[in-house]
């Protein structure tokens, strides 16, 4: 085999390695879940929750698989993001359209969808002058409140009404962790933005 044969054997190796391979099953998971949640059944919106569950569960054994074997990749990193944002976008557009988050409380899941929509773009800025964006403790919180809220929300009253209730109180909580981590990220962003930048100024 040639060198560039070997070469291009390891790339897509490393493309298809375990931790893309669950990156890429969230994505997956999004028809899955949006599907069962529509059928009106109580089953359904149980295994909607259950599957949301599993999906977002990936995200941490991605990220571990990815560390433990030294397989990061440069796609890798380029779709873990993306498979997170779609994953909640799709749950929190779905749970709007069917009545569970109404009136006020759809506030909540926009300031949630705004944020990831600011933070997207100012990763993509800050990339273009090499600067890094970690991810900060509260944010992973904020994730970790998030994921749960949007999981009780799509079960809801097949569980109980307390659980709708429940989503509800915790959709807020992370909404409040998204203001407080999306004005961080912000503020990184900006002195970024006062600095001036050679061979762009006017």
């Amino acid at each position: 085999m040639t060198t560039s044969g070997v070469a291009a054997k390891v790339s897509v190796e490393m493309l298809f390695n375990l931790p893309n391979m669950l990156t890429l099953s969230r994505i997956v998971a999004i028809p899955l879940v949006v599907a069962c949640f529509w059928l009106d059944r109580g089953w359904a919106q149980w295994l909607s929750m259950i599957l949301f569950v599993i999906a977002a569960v990936t995200d941490w054994f991605d990220g571990y698989f990815a560390r433990r074997y030294h397989q990061i990749s440069r796609f890798g990193r380029f779709l873990d993001p993306i498979a997170d944002k779609l994953l909640v976008a799709a749950a929190l557009v779905m749970l709007v359209d069917t009545g569970v988050l109404g009136g006020l409380n759809v506030l909540a899941a926009l300031i949630i969808l705004a944020r990831e929509i600011l933070v997207s773009g100012l990763r993509e800025f800050l990339a273009e002058l090499r600067v890094g964006l970690p991810v900060s403790a509260l944010a992973k919180w904020k994730t970790a409140v998030q994921m749960v809220a949007i999981a009780a929300l799509l079960v809801g009253d097949a569980a109980s009404t307390w659980v709708t209730h429940i989503g509800i109180v915790l959709i807020w909580i992370a909404a409040a962790l998204t203001l407080i981590t999306g004005y961080d990220y912000l503020q990184t962003g900006l002195r970024h933005m006062a600095e001036d930048v050679p061979g762009n100024q006017k």
